[in-house]
């Protein structure tokens, strides 16, 4: 019976984590345009709860499907952030690495009278030059041609990101639970998304 009982809580939890982590690539298929592929840590986090959930359903290697169980929760939660973190708008700003290789920033977005607003840290937006850059945003499945500007007054970076906190449901909720922050860290800064020049 014990046994009927472990292998059924394996079984679930497989699958469980299967679904959660093709739910990871299928979610942004809700998005018009072209599809985002997901990297770096939610393509990491998609993969391995796929690995575990086929080591649980599968059974047969019985300290493997011990440490997938036990491993599980660590994946688990960074993967459904990162559905939820796709489920509502997101935009895909085409920009380039401190290797000028492509990066497609898949970011929240939010609109104020004096245009379109996103923020991050200070880090990752030097990293891809991205202020005075002329890039490729694709949005409700169009793409336009942008220029960011970079804000770093404390004002202005927390006016935008209070109002993404204010937008985004996830964010709501993972602010509730301590693991994203209600207020603009110290190192975040706002970037505006100016339209460019007509040719």
């Amino acid at each position: 019976m014990g046994t009927r009982i472990v292998s059924a809580v394996f079984s679930l939890l497989g699958i469980i984590l299967l679904a959660v982590g093709v739910g990871v690539f299928a979610v942004r298929l809700i998005h018009a345009g072209p599809y985002a592929m997901p990297h770096g840590g939610p393509l990491y986090v998609a993969i391995a709860a796929i690995v575990l959930g086929a080591i649980l359903l599968w059974g047969r290697l019985r300290v493997l499907s011990w440490i997938a169980l036990v491993v599980s929760p660590v994946i688990l939660f960074p993967a459904i952030y990162s559905i939820g973190g796709e489920v509502e708008e997101v935009i895909s700003l085409y920009a380039t690495d401190s290797e000028d290789q492509p990066v497609d920033l898949r970011l929240w977005i939010v609109d104020r009278d004096d245009g379109a607003w996103v923020g991050m840290s200070k880090d990752k937006a030097v990293e891809h030059s991205l202020d005075g850059a002329q890039l490729e945003m694709l949005r409700a499945g169009e793409i336009v041609c942008v220029i960011p500007a970079l804000y770093e007054d404390r004002p202005t970076v927390g006016a935008i990101h209070g109002m993404k906190v204010e937008k985004y449901r996830v964010a709501q909720m993972a602010g509730a639970i301590g693991v994203y922050p209600t207020e603009a860290p110290p190192t975040s800064v706002a970037l505006r998304l100016d339209p460019c020049p007509q040719q």
